[in-house]
Order: structure tokens, then sequence, then C-alpha cells
């Protein structure tokens, strides 16, 4: 059956002050690994935290950063990470902010991709680099191996800075609409799960257990309250240390900055009717009408629903 499949196949690489997609090109996979994708600022982090309570039933002092790395980030380079990764032991579970189409996709693995609005995930965004220290800065523009512009400190005004992310398609980083894009036409893959910031707000008991049903990770009901405790947001942003890259150097006030809310719709009264229409009508039309309701709400089309 999965030998039927039409499977994507990459067809390009993305170079940027970011990312170095050809990571991939070299990893070996193993038949059981997870790959975590995101846009970025989608509830990535909160994601691995929950595999990775699943995985280790429920252990509080995980180094989840380390463990889970980002792949595609070219600091530190391939020729550094890729060996620490294939030297893992325990089942691989991987992060990805690329598209589909710079991406090296295995029927081998599993996949869980993560949606949030654009304004929310700008508003997240801008608290990540507004507050991000000259750490950071360094290590993404002054490094071997960037490619096109650096990253500079956000304007103080998030209105601009996310209107300028709007219509230059995702500048100064990567295009939101082809991201969203690449992943929502795949959606009928049997080993990749949509995944929305909203349910995971919502009803995270319930996502923890569609994602364990998902991997096809036995819950152990004795351990599953603590497991829900470990992946609070309060928790995390307590405990912020183990799951956020370096433990928060590269931010002020550390982790507490990259844990920031985990809210949605701070934009409300910043952004006006009229940039609200923008985006909406822009989502309609990089995406189309079911995927763009899907990210701004969570909510999939009936039929998905039904088979679901």
């Amino acid at each position: 059956m999965r030998d039927a499949i039409a499977w994507p196949r990459k067809t390009r690489e993305i170079h940027n002050n970011h990312m170095d997609s050809t990571i991939w090109n070299d990893l070996v996979f193993r038949d059981d690994d997870i790959i975590i994708g995101t846009y970025a600022k989608s509830g990535t982090t909160w994601t691995q935290q929950i595999v990775a309570q699943l995985l280790f039933n429920g252990e509080p002092d995980l180094e989840v950063a380390e463990m889970s790395p980002w792949m595609d980030l070219r600091v530190p380079p391939k020729e550094v990470k890729l060996p620490l990764v294939e030297a893992q032991q325990h089942r691989r579970f991987l992060k990805t902010h690329l598209p589909v189409d710079a991406l090296v996709y295995s029927p081998k693995a599993k996949y869980i991709y993560i949606g949030r609005d654009g304004r929310d995930v700008m508003w997240s965004m801008w608290n990540h680099f507004a507050h991000a220290n000259d750490m950071l800065y360094a290590a993404l523009n002054d490094t071997p191996g960037r490619v096109g512009p650096p990253i500079h400190r956000p304007p103080a005004d998030i209105r601009a800075y996310f209107l300028e992310w709007l219509e230059r398609d995702g500048y100064p980083f990567w295009s939101f609409w082809e991201n969203i894009r690449s992943w929502w036409e795949i959606r009928h893959l049997p080993n990749l799960m949509l995944l929305h910031f909203e349910e995971l707000r919502a009803d995270l008991p319930g996502q923890i257990r569609r994602i364990a049903d998902f991997l096809e990770i036995p819950i152990d009901e004795d351990r599953f309250p603590h497991i829900l405790r470990h992946c609070s947001f309060a928790w995390m942003k307590a405990h912020g240390q183990k799951t956020v890259p370096l433990g928060g150097a590269l931010w002020e006030r550390g982790a507490q900055t990259f844990v920031n809310k985990g809210t949605n719709g701070r934009w409300r009264d910043t952004l006006t009717a009229e940039d609200c229409r923008r985006y909406e009508a822009m989502a309609r039309r990089g995406l189309g009408e079911a995927c763009a309701r899907w990210l701004a709400t969570g909510l999939m089309p009936a039929t998905m629903a039904r088979a679901a």
C-alpha cells in the first residue's frame, strides 16, 4: 500500500540567515523517527515537550532542546549537528521549519505539523527577536554560511513589523503561505498529522492522547497526570531552561522570554479592521478557503473531520 503512495520529493534547497536545508540530504532515517514541523512560533517547543513526555513517560528532567534539535538551523553547522543526532539511542524527534519541497520526506518517519494564525505567529516572533540579546544576532549574522541579508532587531512598532512581513511575504524570514500550503497539500498522507495551536490550548489532555495514538506510544495512565502537568504552559515557563535552546542564554531574561505568553489574539488591540481584512484576503488567496479557515480556527473541512 505504501509503495503505491506518491511521496513528496525534494526539489530545492533553502539557504538564508537561519537555514541550511542540505542537512536533510545526509540524514539516515530510522523506522521510528518523528519530525515536528512548523513555520515557526506556532507551538513547536510545546509539541516537542509533549512528544518528549510521551516517549519518556512523564520524566521531568529532560533536556528537550538538546534531544530534539532544529535540524535545518545552520548553527551549529551540519558537520557538528548530524553526528550528534545519529548517535542518539532514544527514539528521535527532530524539528524543522522547512516547506515540504525543501525537506527530505521519508515514508519511514511520522510527521506532525502545527499551524497557527499568522497574526499570532508574528506577535510571538516580535517578542522572540525584540528581546533577543547580542549573542543571538551574532550567531545568525556573523557566522560562516549565512545567505542573504542579516537579521536586525525589530522596530518598536509591532504593527509595522507585521505589515512588512505580510506585504513582503515573510520578510525577513521565509514565506509563510508556501510553508503552510506545502504541508496542507500533503495532509492525506498516512504518516502526517496536522495539529493546531488552538487545539492544544482548548484541549491539551485530548490532544496529547491524539498525538500518542498517532505516534503509537502507549500511555501509562498512572503517569498521565505527570505528563499533562509537564506539558502545561505554566510548567514549561517555570522550567524553561530544559526546553529552550541553550537554556535561554540568547534572550534577555533567559528562558522566560522564549516561553512567552502562549496566548492568541493579542493583535486585536493593534491591527486595524483594514489590516485584518488584508491579511485574511491574502490567506484565502495564498492557501485556499479550507486551509485559510483551518489556519485561523483549527477547524478541518467536514469531510476530513468525519474521516478522523
